[in-house]
């Protein structure tokens, strides 16, 4: 099969062999993202962890220095004081009784959840809704708060949420391509800082195996592990 011109100047640029260091990824990721739209630049990363073992569950929420680029829609289950909060936060949805309505009726218009804690008992007939979308609160990544107006505020600014799937591989968005590369170089190290804080007690050996970047319409990169902790060595000193 004939390769296309985008595939043939992958072909030219990337090699699938070779592991590159950080700055150089991001370099070819940018150059290589030759769509009409902004597109998102995407993180991969192998971990050395069995998610089927409690022990061995990774999840967590963390907050880009320099956002996604993204326009989040944020829906909060609150009511009266802290109803007008999220309002006020910039909530784009916010209900009690008649948000479940809505949600059980099919319309789910929103990318993040929040809830106030007195809200829980309510919230949870959406359990198979929303938890298979990944969309339910949980208190332990701080969408299940008396603080809305803090959780609103940090999940439009472009707060993610990452878990490791079955395969031990976590993954998200750190930006645009519009980026500059320094921009992207800090919320994909920030991003990174955050998967080995989410480290569980029951991971063994090599806990980042294999890392990796690509664009939505592009090409994987393979990035070199053992360059990238000196990356990360000099941001956190």
């Amino acid at each position: 099969m004939a390769l296309s011109k985008k595939q043939k100047l992958w072909a030219e640029k990337v090699n699938p062999e070779t592991f590159y260091s950080l700055d150089e990824a991001i370099k070819l990721a940018k150059e290589l993202a030759t769509s009409k739209f902004d597109e998102t630049l995407e993180i991969s990363m192998n971990l050395g962890v069995d998610p089927k073992h409690a022990d061995q569950t990774v999840r967590a929420m963390t907050s880009l220095p320099h956002g996604t680029g993204k326009s989040v829609r944020v829906a909060v289950f609150a009511r009266d004081d802290k109803a007008e909060e999220a309002k006020a936060a910039g909530a784009d949805i916010v209900g009690a009784e008649d948000l479940v309505e809505t949600i059980q009726g099919g319309t789910i218009d929103f990318d993040r959840c929040i809830a106030t804690p007195d809200m829980m008992a309510l919230v949870g007939r959406l359990g198979k809704i929303l938890g298979t979308k990944g969309m339910m609160p949980n208190p332990k990544l701080g969408t299940v708060t008396p603080d809305v107006k803090k959780a609103v505020t940090e999940a439009k600014a472009g707060a993610i949420e990452f878990r490791a799937e079955k395969a031990g591989i976590v993954h998200a968005g750190v930006g645009k391509v519009s980026f500059d590369e320094a921009k992207l170089k800090e919320n994909i190290l920030a991003f990174i800082t955050a998967v080995n804080k989410a480290k569980p007690s029951g991971a063994k050996g090599t806990y980042i195996q294999k890392v990796a970047l690509t664009t939505t319409m592009g090409p994987g990169i393979k990035v070199d592990v053992d360059n990238l902790q000196n990356d990360l060595q000099q941001a956190a000193a």
